[in-house]
């Protein structure tokens, strides 16, 4: 099969390799579309992986292709979805069912081969079936929604509050939808500039862009969606007294505050939440139940947020346009076994 196989930082090549082993309890998955989440430019270009080689890849969806066991056959042929993580299930967290908290985590993508392949290896409690009726694109990302939707639980909005995302990724434009669902009576997402003012508008959101947010235009809620020190000042001026903040943007490198944003986190005695990945529970509810309940009945919108496409040979373009900024972007989308 071809995958695309990190050696090295900086260095992912485009092999034929032997399709993955199906240990007990596990299954094999043709994938069918894979995005590229930010993440994944680091893990290629700066921080590499956790070890080498390996095939990066997290965000997929695809076709159950073969499975080890026999109560499991039902599922050969079946359109799924894919939770990464597989929890080590002896922590304190995995006892309580918090995987997304797990302290010995394994993870499809970063610590073992993901979805950059022909084929993945998973878990058979990591799949989730998927109707037919959800394309592949959006059944990859899962993920992405099921991050933004956790957060936006995590900020307990209630109805009528007003909530500020800061960030225009898709997991931001999702948070910020996933509010709207959740009751919000004002949800604003906060930008840079001009560019991805149509996306957040095709969302059915407010866009203001960074240099328009005044001191007194503040909200209840705020989920800050990028992860540096800019952007979290600007989250902690815009929350209200007395309301919450969601740090969800992973930090490209250290955050420090200056002594006058601390000031405002205790004088406005701010609720501060941070976030992680995701619930989920295999066949019982969760987030990323809740998302495919979603996507069936059309309640959230993503296939706009595909800004562009590749045929799964020319995965490295995306991964070029993402890590140079040739170009706006919100979800690059991979296209696999046509």
């Amino acid at each position: 099969m071809k995958a695309y196989v990190l050696h090295a930082v900086n260095k992912l090549q485009y092999d034929d390799i032997n399709k993955p082993d199906c240990p007990d309890g596990w299954a094999i998955v043709k994938v069918k579309a894979a995005g590229i989440c930010s993440s994944d430019i680091a893990r290629v270009f700066t921080k590499g992986t956790y070890h080498f080689p390996t095939i990066p890849g997290h965000e997929f969806a695809g076709i159950v292709d073969s499975v080890s066991s026999e109560e499991d056959k039902g599922l050969v042929g079946k359109h799924v979805g894919i939770f990464p993580l597989i929890p080590c299930r002896e922590c304190p967290q995995c006892k309580d069912k918090h995987y997304e908290m797990c302290a010995h985590y394994d993870y499809v993508g970063s610590r073992r081969d993901g979805g950059f392949a022909e084929y993945v290896a998973v878990p058979v409690w990591n799949l989730i079936p998927l109707s037919d009726a959800i394309p592949f694109t959006s059944a990859a990302m899962l993920e992405p929604l099921s991050v933004a939707l956790h957060a936006a639980k995590i900020a307990d909005i209630q109805k009528g509050q007003s909530v500020g995302v800061i960030g225009t990724g898709m997991i931001g434009i999702c948070a910020a939808q996933w509010a709207k669902c959740l009751g919000a009576d004002i949800v604003d997402v906060i930008g840079r500039n001009e560019a991805k003012r149509n996306l957040v508008e095709k969302a059915g959101l407010n866009y203001i862009i960074m240099t328009e947010q005044k001191e007194n235009c503040q909200f209840d809620v705020v989920i800050e969606a990028v992860g540096n020190p800019k952007s979290i000042d600007l989250a902690i001026q815009s929350v209200s007294p007395g309301g919450t903040l969601v740090l969800m943007g992973n930090p490209s490198g250290d955050i420090s505050l200056s002594q006058n944003t601390y000031w405002r986190i205790l004088r406005k005695q701010l609720l501060l939440k941070g976030t992680w990945n995701s619930s989920y529970d295999g066949k019982n509810p969760s987030d990323w139940t809740e998302v495919v309940e979603a996507l069936e009945k059309k309640e959230i919108k993503v296939e706009h947020l595909i800004s562009h496409c590749f045929d799964q040979d020319n995965l490295k373009e995306g991964l070029d346009l993402m890590f140079l900024h040739k170009e706006p972007y919100c979800k690059v989308m991979t296209v696999w076994n046509k």
